[in-house]
């Protein structure tokens, strides 16, 4: 790393201490830029790159609630207003044990430039909190939604910062929290929360977004080579939305896909996973992986372990941040593996993506390959302005618009700075330049 760069990443250590999670984001981010930075003498002037790694506002407050045994819990809620240089903040909300302000920071600083990456106007942001809605009661979920949005409520609106789902965030708490915004500013503000309900302002295809463009994604890298899905046998980690919407696109065009996991192990189905069944375990039951594969005859549960030992030609990582690593890697690649992209966030540790690069496996980052959930996040934004809801087919097309133009824009940027078919020097370099041109036209702030 250049000694001006090596200065600035080392001034965000000492300010963000014990923050692993976001040092490491920050860190790709800027050896991957580096031949846009040293190109470009306004960007140092401006000091672009410690804008950039500084958010514009982190947000972290108390959130008290009652269980159903009426005894008062306590959890920590966290929203980081990241970037919004190229529009109002939009990322989701993540409630899960795991969830730090590391973890939220490095989410939110990716976001960045996997929205400006969708061409939608949007900037970046993160939030969520270490509330696990696991096992507990709808009505425990509902009093804790309503008092995170009781304090998330001042900081966010649909000009200002509209948050959405992620892990943990489904339907049902974009629901609790939507009545709670609801209640608390008097009005119906329509785009200030996206993943909503079909019934009230949601839009088709936002469901399955994520996992579908990560396929279609995965097909322009395939096409490249004259290859497909068709007759290739995938690995999926993870059972929530992403995995799950993956695999049912995956197979619609031809792929077998083998695996689920969760926290407590995975699943290898060799008759192919069957998604009706996923789904009801999952999204009706809220059940286990272990639950799935009780119910198929010839799939076993591998208690513990995860999905990557198990062979196949594509590895498509949906779980979390670091589940994927260089011992990993190199038991995919001996078995064949060909191609690994990314539909969870950071799933691949820096030393996984090194030997990648070092055992020829194609690959792409979750800023480029997962961005079709925020991508037509922004497209429910849109229709939520025009109070209309387009037909599944009008959303599907443009969904698949936006992930083609987000391959070829990787390609492009990855061939002009001397690193042809580099998806990740692609997909950093073209974001960071959005967001660093917009910032420069828009003064000091």
């Amino acid at each position: 790393m250049h000694s001006e760069l090596e200065a600035v990443y080392e001034e965000s250590l000492l300010r963000n201490p014990t923050q692993p999670e976001f040092q490491q984001a920050v860190r790709e981010v800027i050896e991957s830029v580096e031949p846009l930075l040293l190109s470009r003498p306004d960007y140092r002037d401006g000091n672009i790159l410690a804008r950039i790694i500084e958010p514009e506002r982190q947000i972290m407050f108390r959130v008290a609630w009652e269980d159903d045994q009426n005894k008062v819990r306590v959890n920590r809620g966290y929203r980081i207003q990241f970037n919004s240089a190229l529009g109002q903040y939009k990322g989701g909300l993540r409630f899960h044990k795991s969830v730090t302000l590391s973890v939220v920071k490095f989410l939110g600083f990716e976001q960045i430039f996997k929205n400006a990456l969708t061409g939608q106007g949007i900037g970046g942001g993160k939030g969520g909190s270490d509330f696990d809605p696991h096992g507990k009661s709808d009505h425990e979920v509902m009093r804790f939604s309503q008092a995170f949005m009781t304090e998330l409520s001042r900081h966010i609106g649909a000009d200002v910062d509209v948050p959405a789902g992620d892990i943990g965030v489904g339907a049902r708490e974009i629901g609790y929290l939507f009545g709670q915004y609801k209640r608390l500013a008097n009005r119906n503000e329509a785009g200030v929360l996206t993943g909503k309900s079909l019934n009230w302002g949601g839009s088709l295809v936002r469901t399955q977004a994520t996992g579908y463009g990560l396929i279609t994604f995965a097909q322009a890298m395939l096409a490249q080579k004259n290859d497909s899905f068709d007759g290739k046998s995938v690995l999926v980690s993870g059972s929530g939305n992403v995995a799950t919407y993956a695999i049912e696109k995956a197979q619609s065009v031809g792929a077998k896909v083998i695996s689920i996991s969760d926290s407590s192990g995975a699943v290898y189905d060799p008759d192919g996973i069957d998604v009706d069944l996923l789904k009801q375990v999952k999204e009706v039951e809220r059940g286990r992986v272990s639950d799935y594969a009780a119910r198929r005859p010839n799939a076993q549960f591998l208690a513990g372990q995860n999905v990557w030992g198990i062979k196949a030609d594509i590895a498509l990582p949906c779980a979390t941040q670091n589940e994927m690593d260089v011992d990993d890697v190199a038991t995919l690649a001996k078995n064949g593996c060909q191609l690994i992209a990314e539909g969870a966030n950071m799933p691949l540790t820096p030393e996984a993506i090194h030997a990648v690069y070092e055992l020829g496996i194609d690959y792409a980052p979750g800023k480029a390959a997962n961005a079709g959930g925020v991508a037509t996040s922004a497209l429910e934004m849109q229709q939520n302005a025009g109070m209309t809801q387009w037909p599944f087919e009008v959303v599907e097309r443009r969904l698949d618009q936006i992930m083609l133009d987000i391959h070829h824009e990787c390609l492009v940027t990855a061939d002009e700075f001397g690193q042809p078919g580099n998806y990740m020097v692609g997909a950093n370099i073209a974001g960071f330049r959005k967001v660093a041109d917009a910032m420069l036209d828009q003064g000091v702030i």
